[in-house]
């Protein structure tokens, strides 16, 4: 089977050829990007067109490599002790699975989701080395190897908020998603805004790409930005009019899906203030 992306999402060329090439491989498919532009959303329709289930992991700044094989609850275990309770003598009643043993032992081929694996300690990815090359993991508690039935496909999504360990990313296959062109742009607004009319729709872009394009933006906006601006546009009924900035009102309609911190909603007040000035 060939991922060439769904009907509710718009997959280039490029990404589709990453996806079947770490298939093919048998490993991990890493996804950088800005925030917002699909990479976990990949994974779902990664998942949906390939007929697997979809096993999520989502790493925290706390997670350890080690929850996502098995935890061991040896706080459960000795109060059951003093309790008296009879499971206390098997200790494969205190060991909870992780995701990855979710994976391993799954009757079908499944998809899993490693996503932001960069909020984690820097150790966290060769944490994982082995047992996401050898597609194993022992158990000390039980002595028990846990191997995979079926080889998972792997997609670890990140941010880029901190390097990867060199020996992880050799044992990975590497895409870069890159902020759509204006066609790509227009299809995928086009699966989540069908009916939006060509002149609004054109308008907002214009301005959208101004926005984006603005030198000393802190954080240019992203895909998922813009389809929630265009949705709020819609539910307010806008007109390309209403869409249309002076000089003195520099601040886009509804930035506050676009802009999401001070210093950008400053840097566009600044230059209204200017405007003016220069009148």
């Amino acid at each position: 089977m060939k991922f060439e992306g769904t009907e509710a999402y718009v997959a280039t060329h490029d990404l589709t050829v990453a996806v079947n090439a770490a298939v093919t491989l048998e490993r991990p498919l890493l996804v950088k990007g800005e925030p917002g532009t699909g990479k976990t959303e990949l994974a779902r329709q990664v998942a949906q067109a390939l007929g697997m289930r979809l096993i999520e992991w989502h790493v925290k700044s706390t997670t350890r490599a080690a929850q996502g094989l098995y935890e061991y609850d040896a706080v459960s275990r000795l109060r059951d002790s003093q309790l008296g309770d009879a499971r206390v003598h098997d200790v494969a009643n205190y060991i909870r699975r992780g995701k990855l043993w979710e994976a391993f032992a799954s009757e079908e081929r499944v998809v899993l989701l490693i996503d932001e694996i960069d909020k984690a300690d820097i150790e966290f990815p060769n944490d994982l080395l082995q047992e996401l090359d050898r597609m194993e993991f022992h158990v000390y508690e039980t002595g028990e190897t846990v191997r995979a039935r079926h080889r998972p496909v792997i997609i670890i999504t990140s941010n880029n908020e901190k390097e990867l360990p060199d020996a992880f990313l050799r044992r990975c296959f590497f895409h870069f998603i890159r902020f759509p062109e204006a066609d790509t742009l227009r299809r995928i607004i086009a699966v989540h805004h069908p009916g939006i009319k060509e002149a609004l729709l054109s308008t907002a872009l214009t301005q959208f790409y101004e926005i984006r394009d603005m030198p000393g933006l802190k954080k240019k906006p992203s895909t998922s930005e813009v389809l929630d601006w265009l949705k709020l546009i819609l539910a307010e009924d806008l007109s390309p009019e209403d869409l249309r900035r002076d000089g003195t009102d520099a601040l886009p309609r509804l930035h506050g899906a676009l802009l999401k911190n001070e210093q950008d909603v400053h840097l566009f007040e600044r230059l209204a203030f200017m405007a003016r000035r220069g009148r």
